[in-house]
């Protein structure tokens, strides 16, 4: 069964925009819609928290007549519930409709009255907020005596970006609708929205062809991991071979474990020279070491993925290296060594398959994201023709055609020496199994996150290799967060 990224599409407030509108003009009613999102609201609020003074904080768009719809509902099933409206829903709108069904108190949109709120309900603004929270609405928001919990984004919050628009302040539960946004997985968005809840409020899936969404979440059913069929063999699985340079041997040793871990056939590590390649011996028996010149092995077809940079040194030798395994049309990591030896002239790196710089390593490369790691990503996939896997707490994998996905499934402790050359590992045996290198990639940094979490607390970077066979097998199991 081929896999189906439709639940994991990530939409930016103009896609969900155009979705909503879709489904509206194939007969679905926004009234209907509203009603839907506001008792998915309510439905939260009670399974999440105790019945306590509630504050609606409510804005004059559609996000305010959710919150109109939620505070009904909460006052019907026994909460005490107030409304603090911001400004009045523009007449004939669906959120007026909501607003006039609200028989309940109103109160001022001050701090002194959020304050005094067990439960603060923020239906202010929307994830396509263009200017920024200041003033009133900060200082209310601010002034949350309880948890918050948002509808759609904490307002403030961009949907497209994950980025601040002035204030927005940090929920314990975010609500939102049909499908989450890429500012709900980018940082620091993830880190305001607390727990994220993706409701069902009645769009049909199919609205989704129709808005062609570009970005997804890195997660199984974005990619088919390959699997080895009865006739497999080891060269059917891939030839990996890794540049291996003379001062940090371990990154080589790393990076060769990922990869013969998530599944290559053959690993052969290229030393510079004998001594280097008696050391690397030393290490795992399975390993092929060789010290023969580089065109002796790029002679032999079934070397078809390469990896280059991990404890390579940032030379014009490293370039000329990968320019020489590009030139004979094989596909490319380019990571650590490679990517430090580029910096500052992108175009040496074209003709790699996948790129893994971490945000330091982007920044001398291309200039740094500006807030915006989708975009930035993009940008340098476009530039350079190669996947590029932006590396982070909230990795972002980009193709040169627009699509992007990104990747939160990650522990922080993977924030440790030598993490990023087992990833490198991981991806080129992908490569050589034969995936495409944005599925490849975005496997890659799913498997690598799961790894970490099997690891534990604990982890070194020497831990990852052995997890990838369990974090493989819960590719199976696994299903979509709400």
């Amino acid at each position: 069964m081929e896999p189906d990224p439709g639940p994991l599409a990530l939409l930016t407030p103009e896609e969900m925009g155009r979705a909503d509108a879709a489904a509206i003009a194939a007969g679905i009613p926004g009234e209907r819609l509203m009603e839907a999102a506001g008792r998915a609201v309510a439905r939260a609020a009670m399974r999440r928290f105790r019945p306590c003074r509630t504050l609606v904080l409510a804005g004059p768009g559609n996000n305010g007549g959710d919150g109109y719809v939620a505070a009904r509902l909460l006052e019907q099933a026994g909460w005490p519930v107030a409304v603090a409206a911001l400004a009045p829903p523009r007449d004939g709108s669906d959120a007026a409709l909501a607003a006039r069904r609200w028989a309940g108190p109103m109160l001022p949109f001050t701090p002194a009255e959020a304050a005094r709120a067990g439960l603060v309900i923020d239906a202010v603004f929307g994830a396509g907020l263009a200017r920024p929270v200041d003033g009133v609405v900060a200082q209310t928001l601010s002034a949350a005596g309880g948890p918050v919990l948002a509808v759609d984004v904490p307002s403030g919050l961009d949907g497209a970006t994950g980025q601040v628009r002035g204030f927005a302040p940090p929920a314990a539960l975010t609500v939102t609708f049909f499908r989450a946004k890429p500012g709900h997985l980018l940082l620091p968005g993830r880190a305001l929205c607390g727990e994220l809840l993706v409701a069902d409020i009645g769009l049909p899936a199919s609205v989704l062809a129709g808005v062609a969404p570009r970005c997804w979440e890195a997660a199984p059913g974005l990619w088919r991991l390959p699997a080895p069929g009865v006739s497999a063999h080891k060269y059917s699985r891939g030839h990996v071979t890794i540049l291996a340079g003379a001062g940090m041997t371990g990154a080589a040793r790393l990076a060769a474990a990922g990869a013969r871990r998530a599944g290559a056939g053959l690993l052969t590590l290229l030393a510079p020279d004998r001594a280097t390649g008696d050391v690397l011996r030393t290490g795992d028996p399975g390993n092929i070491v060789s010290e023969a010149p580089l065109g002796t092995l790029l002679d032999d077809p079934r070397r078809a993925v390469w990896v280059v940079g991990p404890g390579l040194p940032a030379a014009g030798a490293t370039l000329d290296a990968l320019a020489a395994v590009v030139a004979a049309g094989r596909q490319v990591v380019a990571d650590a060594g490679a990517l430090a030896a580029a910096a500052g002239q992108p175009d040496r790196l074209r003709g790699a398959t996948v790129l893994t710089p971490h945000e330091g390593e982007f920044a001398r490369l291309f200039g740094p994201t500006g807030g915006d790691r989708l975009a930035a990503a993009r940008r340098a996939a476009a530039l350079t023709g190669a996947v590029v896997l932006l590396k982070g707490p909230d990795t972002v994998v980009a193709a040169p055609d627009g699509r992007a996905a990104i990747n939160r499934h990650a522990p922080a402790w993977l924030a440790t020496g030598g993490t990023g050359d087992v990833l490198a590992g991981i991806i080129a045996a992908l490569l050589a199994a034969g995936m495409p290198g944005f599925e490849a990639a975005a496997a890659a940094a799913w498997l690598h996150g799961e790894a970490g979490f099997r690891c534990g607390s604990g982890l070194l970077a020497e831990d990852l290799a052995d997890r990838l066979p369990l974090a493989r097998a819960s590719c199976v199991s696994w299903r979509p967060q709400e």
